[in-house]
């Protein structure tokens, strides 16, 4: 059985954008909370310390403050038979507020219909570190399931004293408390009817087993589709306030330099136009963009620069900086002794680009000030460190900051901070008014941070017997996160090296274990070869994962592994994995066509166990999205860059998959009922760069270490 559990699993040191955040407070408070929801019942969720301990670790440096009680989510049910889900947690396109709905509507129990969600504001949601790392599963959803049970509870004890009934006698279904033996019913609407109880439980409430689970488990259709396909739903970039401004920000020519001087004098002589210089930052708002855009072109400055690293010394630099700042991971037996006796040796180094996250929806902000307050409109994952960030720059106590993060259009890891908030709320303090700033692709490409680089030594040794011996594996500067495997080497060393990152890098989805999956199941790749061993067999050979093997074998069976047959033109690779919780296998067919050398990925097998599944087809739409989303950075995407600027800002000049890209997808869930649940918004993607080029090199012979593979073109290598 996977030993995960959402208390053993730590925040990531490559999520680097999260440790620089402040504390936030959240004070209980009886009346508060009904004033804010009316009568009824509320039931609230705490943490366990575990996970209380991990929540606060974003907050490592404001010591001395007094740390919060850690509410993780709340459930209200109302006088009119609503029942309401507070929690902190945002929709990003996952569609946890279907999945969310569905562990509520199973324990209370109620219809869906009745339930809705409020999620990522700091005025009304619990605290929540932020969405991030397929934790809103293991996480949230076992809280709102104690929440729900303990309102379940309550509400049978108030029907049993309202008809002086044996408790034992009464049964919860569809909203509703039922006592058989006399057919009577009241609704949860009814028997909060008077109420004002605020009732917490303890952390140790029993659930319902998955097996015993009745509207999860289920494809129940997205309960916020129809907003979203209407165009009903406002993104942040959508909203407006009355008397709103558009704001726009004066960018420096390049990373690291210091403004010397501005000349504002001809934007400030534009009719209706707010010109604001705060140190670095210079902005203007204005009725309109084009007005605010054309004076931005007006304004004259002078800048500092330093000499920069160009991509084109990334990796060398990466490793010389990085070459003293290890942190051990794992280091077991002798690799002197796993190395004697070998019947194979190998060494490889593979190079990962930065990436840009490229959400649909980039980056916006709505900012409005009232009476000394100010509320935000913003499309974060993290709507209480985007509080921070503002209290901070603009000098306010949090509890005058409100903001708010409506449904988003992805983020994928980009969407942590703040910068877009706090440019709107600058101008707007400045203007006096509302004032909107939404970036331009150039910026999303340009100003935001990216997936972290990285250079990754392997050196293995296998014996006669086709078991590896000894494994020593270095990741300098992408992270390390899924950098421990699940194969069974006695000898081995594994480290992560801290290197300087000449360009602002953070969290990407699934993190660093892109980057080690790449590299490790590439490598294993070329151990398999080197010992003559089937790839499959290979694997299979070397782990004692029960898991790992299952996954890998259900992978192959439906992809047909065994009548895989690589010739020049067609090509076969597989490759596994397992982070935060679950496990994926993926096996992948390529073409080549012999005159025009181009590649083409014609289709995608991917097996994932994540536990008990909660609705099948959205976990088929992430696996299916991630298999899309990875093949931008297993084939295409880097950032191009030189002294400090972008070069390929553009999406004309940034390649992420199309339509033509995509390959023929089947997606194979395994449903352990029997094990903790793990997320699956991120795992599923960490395969599908090796296994394309396992297919390559199946193919043709040749080893691309590089993401991309294929920046120029497969006829670059032959």
């Amino acid at each position: 059985m996977n030993a995960f559990t959402p208390q053993n699993e730590a925040i990531e040191p490559e999520r680097y954008e999260l440790f620089a955040e402040s504390l936030y407070r959240f004070e209980m408070d009886r009346r508060e909370f009904f004033k804010m929801l009316g009568g009824g019942i509320v039931v609230l969720s705490f943490l366990g310390d575990s996970a209380a301990r991990e929540s606060l670790e974003d907050r490592r440096f404001a010591a001395g403050k007094r740390n919060p009680p850690e509410v993780g989510a709340w459930i209200h049910v109302g006088e009119n038979g609503r029942i309401t889900v507070y929690t902190g947690k945002a929709e990003l396109g996952q569609n946890i507020r279907t999945s969310l709905a569905q562990a509520v509507a199973d324990e209370l129990p109620a219809p869906l219909e009745s339930i809705e969600l409020a999620m990522a504001d700091t005025s009304l949601t619990p605290y929540d570190a932020g969405t991030f790392g397929s934790q809103t599963t293991p996480r949230m959803s076992p809280q709102l399931r104690k929440a729900a049970a303990a309102a379940r509870e309550i509400l049978i004890d108030l029907a049993a004293e309202n008809w002086s009934v044996n408790r034992e006698s009464l049964q919860a279904a569809e909203g509703k408390i039922l006592h058989k033996e006399t057919n009577r019913s009241l609704t949860y609407g009814e028997l909060a009817q008077g109420k004002q109880w605020l009732k917490t439980i303890p952390d140790s409430i029993a659930l319902k087993t998955a097996d015993q689970w009745t509207v999860s488990g289920r494809s129940i259709p997205a309960i916020h589709a129809r907003p979203l396909v209407t165009g009903e739903h406002k993104f942040a970039s959508d909203r407006n306030l009355p008397g709103m401004m558009f704001g726009k920000i004066y960018r420096p020519p390049a990373f690291g330099a210091k403004l010397k001087s501005a000349d504002l004098t001809k934007a400030q002589a534009m009719k209706g136009v707010v010109v604001v210089q705060d140190g670095d930052f210079i902005g203007a708002a204005a009725e309109n963009e084009y007005t605010a855009s054309q004076a931005i072109r007006s304004i004259e400055t002078e800048w500092e620069r330093t000499p920069q690293i160009s991509g084109k010394d990334l990796y060398e630099h990466l490793k010389k900086t990085g070459e003293n700042q290890r942190d051990s991971v794992q280091n077991d037996g002798s690799l002197e002794e796993g190395r004697k006796n070998a019947k194979f040796n190998a060494k490889a180094e593979y190079t990962v680009a930065y990436i840009a996250h490229t959400p649909l929806e980039p980056r916006a902000a709505l900012a409005v000030w009232e009476d000394g307050r100010l509320t935000v409109w913003t499309g974060t994952q993290r709507p209480f460190g985007v509080q921070s960030e503002l209290a901070r720059a603009l000098r306010l106590p949090e509890d005058r900051v409100r903001v708010i993060a409506p449904d988003k259009g992805s983020g994928y890891g980009g969407k942590h901070t703040g910068e877009t908030a706090i440019e709107a709320a600058r101008l707007a303090k400045a203007a006096g008014r509302p004032v909107k700033v939404v970036w331009t692709r150039e910026e999303e490409f340009t100003w935001a941070y990216f997936r972290p680089a990285g250079v990754i030594e392997a050196e293995a040794s296998v014996n006669e017997n086709g078991r590896i011996t000894a494994w020593e594996f270095h990741n300098y500067n992408s992270g390390a996160a899924g950098i421990r495997h699940t194969y069974d080497i006695p000898n081995q060393k594994i480290e992560f090296h801290r290197s300087d990152s000449p360009l602002r890098q953070g969290s990407y989805r699934c993190l660093a274990a892109t980057a080690n999956h790449f590299a490790r199941e590439s490598f294993i790749d070329e151990l398999a070869n080197g010992v003559k061993m089937d790839p499959l067999e290979f694997r299979l050979k070397n782990t004692a994962d029960d898991r790992f093997k299952n996954i890998l074998t259900a992978a192959a069976e439906r992809f047909g592994w065994s009548k895989a047959k690589s010739t020049q033109e067609r090509g076969f690779g597989i490759a596994g994995g397992f982070e935060k919780g679950s496990y994926m296998a993926v096996c992948v067919e390529i073409t080549i066509d012999p005159a025009s050398k181009e590649l083409k990925v014609i289709r995608a097998v991917e097996a994932f166990d994540c536990g008990p599944v909660i609705n099948p087809n959205h976990l088929k739409n992430q696996i299916e999205g991630m298999i899309m989303m990875g093949l931008g950075g297993a084939l295409y995407e880097a950032i191009d860059f030189e002294d400090g600027k972008i070069l390929n800002a553009r999406l004309s000049k940034y390649r992420v998959p199309r339509f033509r890209d995509l390959p023929q997808i089947e997606c194979v869930l395994l449903d352990h009922k029997d094990i903790y649940p793990a997320g699956g918004g991120e795992t599923p993607i960490v395969g599908i760069a090796p296994a394309i080029g396992n297919a390559i090199f199946s193919a043709i012979g040749i080893r691309l270490r590089s993401l991309p593979m294929i920046p120029k073109g497969l006829s670059a290598y032959f």
